[in-house]
């Protein structure tokens, strides 16, 4: 998606050493929903960045739920925004939220919500060829859209990686949740990351379930 031409300046950021640390910029866009029977959402809105108070009601339940997303915006050099296919982004939300029995804002709330994001966000749009501002969907009782710039994720560029082969762990089961972005997913992954890590291993390269002889993901890829 092309949003505009913009001469807007980037925040005052050392763009070099940009790194993955979450950086807090200046708007979130929520929808919040007032009926959950019904599963209809309101318009959503754009808030300053903040805190979000939270019941802890809100995690008292084992099953408890949640959704991520995420896509990213690029500036171009002669300033135009460009937002990675946010289409496909929101229906694979609204494929998420269906398989975990979640409501979710329509597609289309999703991908306008987008735009007064990043607009509102422009100025934490990474320089061309510096990385990019990584837009995040949220979802739990509402749905929150933030953003938050990081550099570019392969610092090898387009350098072989040396992968780690992983006989132990499973990235995800069939018929399990592994096809949507629960929020549960990635948490299973962390030992298998730290361990190729410190062996000096770029990524994780899983096999398939059964056989543990076909490939089936590299990890963050």
């Amino acid at each position: 998606m092309n949003l505009f031409a913009s001469n807007a300046e980037c925040a005052d950021v050392d763009w070099n050493n940009l790194g993955f640390n979450a950086m807090p910029t200046d708007y979130y866009y929520m929808y919040t929903m007032k009926c959950p029977k019904e599963g209809n959402f309101e318009q959503g809105q754009l808030n300053p960045y903040g805190n979000i108070e939270l019941s802890p009601h809100a995690f008292r339940r084992p099953e408890y739920m949640g959704l991520s997303e995420g896509t990213k915006a690029y500036r171009k050099e002669d300033g135009r925004l460009l937002v990675s296919r946010p289409d496909q982004n929101a229906m694979s939300m609204k494929i998420g939220a269906d398989r975990m029995c979640m409501p979710c804002p329509f597609i289309d709330q999703l991908v306008h919500a987008l735009n007064p994001t990043v607009l509102a966000n422009k100025r934490w749009v990474t320089p061309p060829e510096q990385g990019s501002l990584y837009i995040r969907p949220l979802e739990w009782s509402n749905t929150i859209i933030y953003a938050s710039p990081f550099c570019n994720y392969k610092q090898e560029g387009f350098a072989p990686l040396n992968l780690y082969v992983e006989f132990e762990f499973d990235r995800a089961s069939h018929g399990g949740t592994g096809v949507v972005k629960m929020i549960s997913n990635f948490a299973r992954a962390m030992k298998t990351q730290n361990r190729a890590k410190n062996r000096g291993f770029s990524d994780v390269l899983y096999l398939d379930l059964v056989n543990k002889r076909y490939t089936k993901k590299v990890l963050c890829l």
